[in-house]
């Protein structure tokens, strides 16, 4: 056995890795995802071959997290994937904080154990319960459970932050002296606390750095408690969680044109600024219909569609892929512009679209696809408000100014689909609905394009 353990643990590291690469490409994201699965099958399996009793509860365990897990999984929308993804995030930092406060237990308060598994046992504690009550707070404000505007205590929000860790910092140090189990107790609620006003203040228009960051904090923790409990697989697993996780959380803190501490500072997005059209005096849309849009499409060179939310929110991707099916029989090419931080988490147009049979090889990036705006006869923006804000571009006193935008602007005609005037979650006003090369198509954007669908049928 003390052979054999070692050896699979070897096996599912080289599945995790092999399993992240598969998800650098859209081709071999859900083969990454397969694979990556049977690492971690084959870690457990490792795992339990050293556990020498409480198999009853560890079975309970395990038919309980599947119950849970396995029937949420396979139900929910794409639209909610983001707050799944925020919950599953918080459950293994919660996990890992339940971890620390056994040990403490267990252990009679860490008596005898090497001052490495003391600093690794609280580590974990303190940022795995971040990461869990952090990614309630965020489940909640993407569900709209809480208000997706930035709710702080202004100027005292980071002195109380402070104030918090630094709490939690002497009862940690408290705790490895021998302290009482209050003490425990005391570190684990004061980092609750940190992680609801860490993330109470953080606007819904960086909620998708948000995750990625509770993403890679629960990485760390993990790894943390793997080194606490000298278990190598979640050491392996959790340096990888927490490295990948960083490693996103920065580039799409670039995409942003926003610092990582700017995010944490929070303050940004969920208050809507947008006027309605009928106050808009000064700036008036133009609406269209589904058989003007049709028209436009049908004798256009090049059509880019833009996705975002207000595409996940109607489940317009299958609507929005059988109408480009008949532009293609037309002979119109049909490209689809991707954000970075475009839905509410890292890829989510992408998870979308794929599901819809989106051929991959349409799909383009930021970068790569900003340069055929200028040529492009027709952009059309479905639900994505601020990654096409030109005032990133051309108002220094916007929030989002010097952020990276798709250039849809730049197209020779643009079309808008939106229930209203509304703002995005940004909660900043879009000064291409009022461009001259703009029309406004009103209404739920799959019925909208599935009427756009019959009038090109029509033509």
């Amino acid at each position: 056995m003390t052979v054999v353990v070692p050896l699979l643990y070897i096996v599912a590291f080289g599945l995790f890795i092999l399993g992240l690469s598969g998800l650098t490409g859209p081709r071999t994201a859900v083969r990454g995802n397969k694979v990556a699965a049977v690492g971690m099958v084959v870690a457990v399996v490792a795992t339990l071959l050293t556990v020498r009793h409480n198999w009853l509860l560890i079975l309970v365990g395990l038919v309980i997290g599947g119950a849970l897990g396995v029937p949420s999984a396979r139900r929910v929308r794409m639209t909610a994937m983001p707050q799944m993804v925020a919950l599953f995030n918080g459950v293994g930092g919660g996990a890992v904080a339940l971890i620390a406060w056994s040990e403490f237990r267990t252990t009679d308060a860490f008596a005898g154990e090497p001052l490495y598994v003391v600093i690794a046992s609280l580590f974990g504690a303190i940022v795995g319960s971040v990461s869990f009550w952090g990614s309630l707070v965020a489940f909640g404000k993407l569900q709209e459970i809480l208000p997706g505007r930035p709710l702080g205590l202004g100027r005292a929000q980071q002195v109380v932050n402070l104030l918090l860790l630094a709490g939690a910092a002497a009862c940690a140090t408290s705790a490895a002296i021998g302290g009482a189990e209050l003490w425990m107790i005391g570190l684990l609620v004061l980092a609750a606390v940190l992680g609801v006003m860490v993330v109470l203040p953080i606007g819904g228009a960086d909620m998708p750095v948000v995750i990625s960051l509770l993403n890679a904090l629960t990485g760390l923790s993990a790894a943390a408690a793997g080194l606490a409990l000298g278990n190598t697989a979640m050491i392996v697993a959790g340096m990888i969680v927490g490295a990948s996780g960083t490693i996103l959380t920065n580039l799409m803190a670039t995409a942003m044109n926003r610092s990582i501490p700017a995010i944490v500072a929070g303050g940004f997005g969920g208050t809507s600024t947008a006027p309605s059209v009928e106050g808009a005096a000064d700036r008036q849309v133009t609406a269209t219909t589904a058989a003007d849009a049709a028209i436009r499409m049908a004798y256009a060179s090049q059509v880019i569609v833009v996705p975002g939310y207000g595409m996940a929110v109607a489940q317009a991707q299958h609507a929005v892929k059988d109408m480009a099916s008949l532009l293609e029989e037309r002979g119109v090419e049909v490209k689809y512009a991707i954000h970075p931080v475009a839905g509410r988490m890292p890829g989510h147009m992408n998870v979308l679209l794929a599901e819809a049979d989106v051929p991959y090889d349409a799909l383009r990036e930021m970068d790569e696809i900003n340069d055929e705006f200028p040529r492009t006869d027709v952009a059309l923006v479905i639900g994505a408000n601020d990654v096409t804000n030109p005032a990133a571009r051309t108002d220094p006193g916007s929030p989002i100014h010097g952020m990276p935008i798709l250039d849809v602007d730049r197209s020779r005609s643009v079309i808008v689909l939106k229930r209203s005037m509304n703002s995005g979650f940004a909660g900043i006003d879009n000064p291409l609905f009022y461009a001259p090369n703009t029309v406004m198509l009103f209404g739920d954007a799959k019925s909208s394009v599935m009427e756009v669908t019959e009038e090109l049928k029509a033509l």
